[in-house]
């Protein structure tokens, strides 16, 4: 009987001892307003305001007590931590913000790849005009026809100013 006797005080000291390890936990607020908990110490950023529980005996607990003895005395100069709406917000904010400078970039990419299509094409039609060959053109009535000297040298002059924008 006795043997019992001291495995029951043994299993209540040792449960005792762990209960004290469990109320080693620590619980803060985050730069972002999130609760935090942990059995390790929060970092030297968090204000000792943010610092909701901590063990007892740590410089911290005695900030603590003091923040929550006299709340309506301290005045609140931080804000408010962000509600789950101002954060879906924030979330929306950023996400169609992303999504615009997305549509910018492809717009932009498309743009340049339409000059590069557009500066290749009056490279070959310069090409055409400066071999001296007839080109031939659609007539009003629908009779082929060929371009006159003055209808050249003004399509030349065309193509310059485009090819000029190339470069």
């Amino acid at each position: 009987m006795t043997s019992t006797l001291y495995a029951r005080l043994l299993a209540g000291a040792a449960l005792l001892s762990l209960a004290t390890l469990a109320q080693a936990q620590y619980l803060w607020i985050d730069a972002n307003g999130i609760k935090q908990l942990s059995d390790k110490a929060p970092p030297a950023s968090v204000p000792l305001k943010n610092i909701l529980k901590a063990p007892r005996g740590t410089p911290s607990a005695a900030g603590e007590e003091l923040a929550t003895a006299t709340p309506a005395a301290t005045p609140v100069t931080a804000a408010a931590p962000p509600t789950i709406a101002d954060r879906n917000a924030d979330y929306r904010k950023r996400s169609k913000a992303a999504s615009e400078h997305e549509l910018q970039e492809r717009d932009a990419a498309t743009g340049k790849a339409d000059q590069a299509d557009n500066c290749q094409r009056a490279r070959t039609a310069k090409q055409s005009f400066d071999s001296g060959a007839r080109i031939s053109t659609q007539e009003q009535n629908g009779e082929r026809g060929y371009m006159s000297d003055a209808q050249r040298a003004l399509e030349t002059r065309r193509l310059d100013r485009i090819l000029a924008a190339c470069k």
